[in-house]
């Protein structure tokens, strides 16, 4: 299976399908969430980056689907150039395919060896390998600490910087295999996990533009609609949990103010935060770390 989508009876239900309504999926991958929508009654605008997930959803996934070539941080843009400037509801996983992880070539996965990829847009020139041979070792440990919160990144940064003086770091193993020989432990998982999702998320500017679509796909929801949201990391999960916590909020003054000038209203309620099931993160591991939040358009 291309990617198995993780919490889909939980966000049908949440999202509270209505027969004909149009909703809107923001990271298409295998299709799984945009189908169970589809399978509910609704009707799906599907966005990717990827060109490999389009194109397999073509062949695989059935029903009323439209599907857009781009990234959900211009999600606005895309869809009002489609003619669509209100939507049903939305829903947006922020993991990694099954597809990418396992396909070696795509460079994703410390476990496969495969080009310094990570790509998640095949037709962008810029890759983990741009990354890992052009970046200062200042500039290393940086992304290492900010989006891997790696504690040893100074010392992983040293590392790569000593080995590319010799030859390029061009392989995914190669990569890992000097990461693992600069951890002097790891209490669990992979010493290179923290480093390789650092690196892809610098790759593919994962984290930029996060709060602000949040707020843009939000704004396009109907009144009632709700917008679902998968993350699977601290860094993603503070920034849905920031947006969501600011729809819910009235007053968004500095505290030092005495009395309100802003004028905020909430326009938002959280109604949902839930982690998968015992028995879905027996079935599929990688939803062991995902995190759903749902906000309600009020």
């Amino acid at each position: 299976m291309y990617h198995i989508p993780i919490m889909a009876q939980k966000i049908i239900e949440a999202l509270k399908i209505k027969h004909d309504g149009l909703y809107l999926d923001g990271t298409l991958g295998g299709g799984g969430h945009s189908q169970a929508i589809l399978n509910a009654g609704g009707r799906v605008v599907a966005i990717d980056r990827d060109s490999d997930a389009i194109e397999y959803c073509k062949a695989h996934v059935t029903g009323d689907i439209t599907y857009i070539k781009g990234q959900y941080e211009n999600a606005v843009k895309l869809l009002e150039a489609n003619g669509i400037t209100k939507i049903s509801g939305a829903v947006i996983d922020l993991g990694v395919s099954s597809h990418q992880l396992d396909e070696a070539e795509r460079g994703f996965s410390y476990m496969h060896d495969g080009a310094l990829d990570m790509r998640m847009d095949k037709s962008q020139d810029f890759s983990a390998y741009d990354v890992v041979n052009g970046y200062s070792a200042e500039q290393l440990t940086d992304i290492l600490r900010r989006y891997g919160e790696e504690d040893f990144a100074k010392r992983i940064a040293g590392a790569i910087v000593k080995q590319r003086q010799a030859k390029p770091i061009a392989r995914t193993l190669e990569l890992a295999e000097l990461i693992r020989a600069s951890v002097p432990y790891r209490k669990s998982g992979h010493p290179a996990k923290k480093s390789f999702q650092a690196i892809r998320i610098e790759v593919n500017g994962e984290l930029k533009g996060l709060y602000d679509a949040i707020c843009g796909i939000f704004g396009l929801i109907e009144r009632g609609g709700r917008l679902a949201i998968l993350s699977f990391h601290s860094l993603e999960d503070r920034i849905v949990k920031a947006a969501f916590n600011e729809f819910a909020t009235d007053c968004i003054c500095p505290k030092r103010l005495p009395v309100c000038v802003c004028n905020h209203r909430a326009i938002g309620k959280t109604v949902l935060k839930e982690k998968p099931s015992q028995e879905e993160q027996q079935l599929n591991p990688r939803s062991t770390s995902a995190t759903l939040r749902v906000s309600e358009k009020l």
